[in-house]
């Protein structure tokens, strides 16, 4: 599904990733964990394409149809409609744009782009309430605008409800469990499952054990200083929580 290779990527002039090396395939979920400013938002950014980043050196495959692209070739909004999510660490609000409309005409643009006929407006409403239900979101989310006025959970269920909708073969999911209590995380966990499959894949981001209490991963990495420094399954993460990362960083740092 992704193949990232050597990925090097800066902002403002620093480098934040230092050499990424990270495959994953349809069907698996992988959890990036490490310290603040080890690069794991940058990475998830970069992969989406968002403009502040700078790629300066590697590469992404991404396979579409069993055919791999390149990923850093494609515009922010083609990556999207190829079928690459991100979910953000802080949804942004705005304002003016109803959350219905939002939905449905960026649910239409990925259809067009796939070959796909658009829906017209009584089937989309049809397939909205069911994703909503999966959410447990009120209806009433679909007469406010995008995300304003939104609670930090309800923002984030936004989110879940517009990966749910567009089915993207690659999920990244910046920090989604950042903000959320113990109730909201059990819903959003509940969406993401629901949408997992052996046709698509999802890369979280998280700082917490507590996530992969409820999406459990098949792989685990640590990213340090823009690397990733070690990788395993879910016992990792587990590990980490109970140790921390000074035992990780402490082996790295003594190799240099």
């Amino acid at each position: 599904m992704l193949e990232v290779k050597d990925l090097k990527a800066s902002v403002g002039g620093s480098e934040i990733l230092h050499g990424i090396n990270l495959k994953i395939n349809a069907g698996e979920v992988h959890a990036i964990m490490g310290p603040n400013g080890s690069g794991k938002s940058t990475l998830s950014k970069v992969l989406a394409g968002h403009p502040s980043y700078e790629v300066t050196g590697g590469s992404v495959n991404f396979e579409v149809n069993r055919k791999p692209i390149d990923l850093l070739s494609l515009e922010p909004d083609v990556r999207a409609k190829e079928g690459v999510f991100l979910g953000f660490q802080y949804p942004v609000e705005i304002p003016g744009v109803g959350n219905i409309a939002f939905l449905r005409e960026s649910f239409n643009e990925v259809c067009a782009h796939q070959g796909l006929e658009a829906m017209n407006e009584e089937e989309f409403m049809k397939l909205v309430k069911d994703k909503m239900r999966l959410l447990e979101i009120g209806e009433h989310f679909l007469t406010r605008d995008v995300n304003e006025g939104f609670s930090g959970g309800e923002k984030k269920k936004n989110e879940i409800l517009q990966m749910a909708l567009l089915n993207p073969r690659l999920a990244l999911l910046d920090e989604t469990d950042s903000g959320l209590d113990i109730d909201a995380l059990k819903i959003v966990a509940k969406g993401v499952n629901a949408l997992k499959s052996k046709y698509n894949a999802i890369l979280l981001v998280t700082h917490y054990q507590r996530l992969l209490d409820y999406i459990v991963p098949d792989y685990v990495h640590v990213l340090y200083k823009g690397k990733i420094i070690k990788s395993g399954d879910r016992s990792l993460a587990l590990e980490l929580e109970k140790k921390g990362y000074d035992w990780l960083i402490a082996d790295v740092e003594g190799k240099h």
